[in-house]
């Protein structure tokens, strides 16, 4: 059985702002940040029935990696529908998709993705592991947050992190008072709140949505997401995950604006998809200085 440690919280200064930071990027090289948290509930069971896991999604999907892990280390096999893969990745895989590989992944490219379980001895699990099981790990991530505060009263805390499903902002905002702040990545403000919806309709309270000045499509590479990405690195000596953290770091420094109090931003973990990102961002010469 698979334990993670309880993940540190560091203070950091970033744009003459100061910040503390959950650092769940470093519970587990391969079961990182808010996908540490999800699987939590699979990797404490047995499941002695189960032979295969399914699931779908991108081909270099941070989800991908963590459940072929996950699959690796239950002893199941792991069937992975995507879209068909460029030329180039699928000659020379990098990034997620090799250490998914690497973990015996079957990778199926297709158009037309599977919905639910095959039989009972599969387990499917939907994109980003937006399942109500995730409440699990996200719970003990709410607890790990309220005993930090608890030992600051005299400071006024509020939790920020990046969303897609939405599925770990949901949960950690049923399981603490402290205002909870996201961004959409994926979608806008509706579709959060339609997931939302679906994940847990006794849910009265859903985290506080703040969008970027600016919209941007979700796995598009942009200058200024490099740059931000770079300027954290630099002044936190913190590497962050270049898909989503870009967009989490322009709203929360939106957000520290309007608010008067501490804000400890959650690092969500999804480093090793770092590499093929830099590799898009080398391609089209954004900046030119990498290497």
């Amino acid at each position: 059985m698979l334990a993670f440690s309880q993940s540190p919280i560091q203070q950091v200064d970033f744009n003459q702002q100061r910040y503390w930071i959950k650092r769940d990027d470093l519970l587990h090289p391969l079961f990182s940040g808010n996908k540490a948290r999800k699987l939590c509930y699979y990797l404490t069971q047995s499941l002695p029935h189960i032979k295969t896991l399914i699931s779908y999604g991108g081909s270099q999907s941070n989800s991908m990696l963590s459940l072929a892990a996950l699959a690796q280390l239950k002893q199941w096999q792991f069937i992975y529908y995507t879209k068909p893969l460029p030329k180039t990745l699928k000659q020379q895989p990098i990034g997620n998709l090799k250490q998914a590989l690497e973990c015996g992944m079957q990778l199926i490219e297709t158009q037309v993705f599977p919905e639910s379980n095959q039989d009972e001895h599969s387990l499917f699990i939907s994109q980003g592991a937006a399942e109500t099981w995730a409440e699990m790990g996200v719970r003990q991530l709410a607890l790990e947050l309220n005993q930090f505060v608890a030992q600051q009263p005299s400071q006024r805390f509020a939790l920020f992190l990046p969303s897609g499903t939405g599925t770990t902002a949901l949960f950690l905002q049923k399981h603490t008072d402290l205002p909870v702040i996201t961004t959409p990545c994926v979608g806008d403000t509706d579709y959060l709140y339609k997931q939302w919806a679906q994940l847990d309709s006794t849910c009265k309270t859903y985290p506080k949505i703040i969008e970027t000045k600016k919209k941007y499509h979700f796995g598009r590479l942009y200058p200024e997401f490099y740059q931000l990405w770079e300027q954290l690195t630099q002044q936190t000596q913190i590497e962050f995950d270049l898909l989503y953290d870009p967009i989490g770091w322009m709203a929360v420094q939106q957000f520290k604006q309007k608010w008067d109090g501490e804000i400890i931003y959650i690092h969500c973990g999804g480093l090793l998809g770092n590499e093929s990102m830099l590799k898009r961002y080398q391609y089209k010469g954004i900046p030119s200085s990498i290497t």
